[in-house]
């Protein structure tokens, strides 16, 4: 395995991470992590607690600047041009960010209404159908489970339609009936659109290599591999892995 697997011929590239570092007083959470993603794959990034995830993800979805490096997700300039971005970036989280004293029908009006200016009803009722939850589309969140929430959140990711969707640990916190009904809806979500591009960081190496196109290990803010699944056998990158988190990475 390589440190960055080969991408297609003529492949179209949703993301292009170059020499990324992020400081953090002392601490680099990111230390020169570097990869392709070609548009319409679904990458999965594994790594032990401290790796740099999540600062990766948030330097993704332009909620944080790089020290250094560059950053282009979908032929733009992440740095130069993150307004132009984030009307085309969802992001699903282990934490809903809905808002739960309204109904589910309200939630996705007003994140719609912050692209479109005015609330996209026909797109709210089929996201609302496609996450199962029309029957408690005025129903106040706070009386949904955590499944429900989940459901919702991704509605709520896709209702400007965008072409990068970024999940963090989106799992947390979800008994296995709602493991499957999220897996089922990610399927639909990808059908919906094929050139949608996925990137999810997960703790569930079992899962998330199941679910990728792409896999990559980060540790020490660095990226150990990254290969496409089919170009790698499962027991050679659970080892890999499992040799990683032994790193002592903190």
């Amino acid at each position: 395995m390589t440190a960055e697997g080969g991408l297609r011929g003529g492949a179209v590239l949703a993301v292009e991470v170059d020499g990324l570092v992020k400081q953090f007083g002392n601490r680099r959470a990111l230390d020169g992590a570097s990869f392709s993603l070609e548009q319409g794959a679904f990458l999965s990034i594994f790594g032990p607690n401290g790796a740099g995830k999540t600062t990766l993800l948030r330097i993704l979805a332009t909620l944080s600047r790089p020290t250094r490096g560059t950053v282009r997700l979908l032929g733009v300039d992440a740095l130069e041009e993150p307004e132009r971005l984030r009307s085309q970036i969802g992001l699903i989280s282990h934490k809903s960010m809905l808002y739960g004293d309204l109904t589910a029908y309200e939630n996705l009006a007003f994140f719609s209404s912050l692209y479109d200016g005015a609330p996209n009803r026909a797109r709210i009722d089929e996201l609302l159908r496609i996450v199962e939850l029309d029957h408690r589309r005025n129903d106040c969140v706070r009386t949904f489970s955590r499944g429900m929430q989940q459901r919702l959140s991704i509605a709520r990711a896709l209702v400007n339609d965008p072409a990068l969707v970024l999940l963090d640990e989106p799992y947390s916190g979800l008994d296995p009936h709602a493991v499957e009904l999220f897996d089922e809806l990610i399927g639909r979500v990808r059908t919906e659109r094929p050139d949608r591009t996925f990137v999810m960081v997960s703790h569930d190496l079992e899962k998330g290599f199941r679910m990728c196109s792409h896999a990559l290990i980060l540790a020490r803010g660095q990226v150990v591999v990254m290969a496409e699944k089919n170009r790698v056998r499962r027991d050679a990158f659970r080892d890999l892995y499992l040799a990683t988190v032994g790193m002592g990475v903190a």
